[in-house]
């Protein structure tokens, strides 16, 4: 009865090792096939675009990489036959099946990480623009770092369909998070997990803390914004400048306000305070930058310049231009009949400032403070800010966006600052900031701010960029 036993074994064995050998086999020609395509691919990588051809130490770099990577490779296959050999003959067939699996997954995985994400044809390409897409993402990064699956789907990138360059000369979409979003990361996740397909919650008030704090919201995919119940047409232009909308065309659920005649009143509750009178468009916007209002009477004070003489410094030059600024988009409809198109920039404080600029016939621009200006270098012909840019500010980024104000005002475009507000003892630092743009002053005020205390200060200038040639 033994004999027979072992000689089952043995025949066992035999078809086992035979199954094994053929596999291995197998496993290491598609080894070496993968990575002889992967080191030719990087290869062409290395010298068209990452590399200069005299660089040796950049190409030896990636060949070294791929190098070790083989040489790992062949040392675990020799290694694994070794212990194939040496292993007792009374093992089961599942004890070999699991540990050559195992060992098959060991290399796979080896394979995987030189393997650029995806198809190497569709990555190759990407790989030459950004450096970072041929490397698998490590475990703590962005797409990893998130549960919430459609972040994830964002921030992967976004490869071609054609596996070439397009006309902007990318192969790739790459998109980001920034930094504040990992700190953000329940907020964010809260926000992004929504039913694809569907309609969005009514929480744009979550995308703006996100937006506040540094994290924009991601875009969403299949998901519809949601819309007012029952949306009435705009009023007609030469109307809607000077008249408040119609109350069905905001979503009121987020707001205490609950319409604009609430809004415009004195009294109620908005929720909000640096623009407390901004929706009472015929007594308090109406004669905003047109009339003389005076600070201290007694003094004949004011920090206020008007339009028609700003514009006076530069008569036909200034046509376009962007306020940064909290309102209803007074400034830009008073530049309107200057025939000045005024793009404003503003976020809803408890209020829908977004809605009502629209709803006026204006350009809104949904923008907070510490991002980089939608506009390309030196197009503007004028920045103009009230209200929003005030002594809470902290130097450091007050120096940031200056600096991209400066990047987007042309060369003798005009930066208005009007009313700027701040403590006594700041005055000096922050009038240093302004000073260091070196522009050339056309207005320059500084009137104390009377209505608390006479701890408080306004500012007011009007400068104008210098050409500064290229060198």
């Amino acid at each position: 009865m033994t004999k027979p036993n072992i000689s089952v074994k043995l025949r066992r064995w035999g078809g086992v090792r035979r199954q094994i050998s053929v596999l291995g086999i197998l496993a290491l020609l598609v080894s070496i096939a993968t990575l002889s395509r992967f080191f030719s691919i990087r290869s062409r990588f290395i010298s068209d675009t990452l590399c200069n051809h005299d660089n040796i130490e950049c190409q030896s770099g990636f060949r070294s990489e791929t190098g070790i990577a083989v040489e790992t490779v062949v040392d675990k296959i020799q290694k694994e036959m070794n212990e194939m050999r040496d292993m007792p003959v009374d093992s089961s067939a599942e004890t070999i099946v699991a540990r050559y699996s195992a060992f098959l997954a060991d290399i796979l995985g080896l394979i995987e990480s030189l393997q650029t994400t995806g198809n190497p044809r569709e990555n190759s390409e990407i790989r030459a623009v950004h450096p970072l897409a041929g490397r698998k993402q490590p475990s703590d990064g962005p797409a990893e770092f998130f549960l919430i699956e459609e972040i994830r789907k964002y921030v992967r990138v976004k490869p071609n369909r054609l596996g070439k360059q397009n006309f902007m000369g990318a192969n790739g979409t790459f998109t980001s998070i920034g930094h504040a979003c990992f700190e953000m990361k329940k907020d964010i996740e809260e926000y992004m997990d929504y039913d694809v397909g569907e309609i969005c919650r009514d929480d744009w008030k979550l995308a703006q803390k996100l937006m506040v704090h540094g994290c924009d919201p991601l875009p969403r995919r299949r998901c519809f914004a949601r819309a007012p119940q029952l949306y009435s047409k705009p009023f007609p232009i030469n109307e809607s400048m000077w008249k408040l909308p119609d109350n069905r065309n905001v979503r009121w659920s987020q707001y205490r306000c609950k319409n604009f005649t609430c809004l415009a009143s004195s009294t109620a509750r908005k929720g909000f305070f640096k623009c407390a009178d901004c929706f009472n468009l015929s007594d308090h916007e109406l004669p905003r930058w047109i009339e003389q209002a005076v600070s201290g009477p007694e003094m004949n004070l004011t920090a206020d310049f008007l339009i028609p003489e700003v514009l006076n410094i530069k008569p036909g030059g200034i046509r376009i231009g962007l306020d940064f600024s909290v309102g209803t988009g007074t400034f830009a409809a008073r530049m309107r009949e200057f025939n000045v198109t005024i793009v404003s920039a503003t976020i809803n404080l408890g209020a829908p400032f977004n809605e009502m600029i629209a709803l006026r016939g204006l350009v809104p621009l949904y923008l907070t403070i510490n991002q980089r200006l939608p506009f390309f270098d030196n197009t503007l012909d004028l920045l103009h800010t009230t209200r929003f840019l005030d002594g809470w500010i902290d130097f450091v980024l007050l120096d940031f966006i200056l600096y991209d104000w400066d990047r987007v005002l042309r060369p003798g475009g005009l930066l208005w600052i009007d009313s700027f507000f701040c403590l006594k003892e700041d005055l000096d630092d922050y009038l240093e900031a302004f000073k260091m743009l070196m522009y050339r002053k056309h207005k320059w005020t500084v009137v104390p701010k009377l209505d608390k205390d006479d701890r408080e200060v306004f500012f007011s200038a009007v400068l104008e960029k210098p050409p500064r040639p290229f060198r």
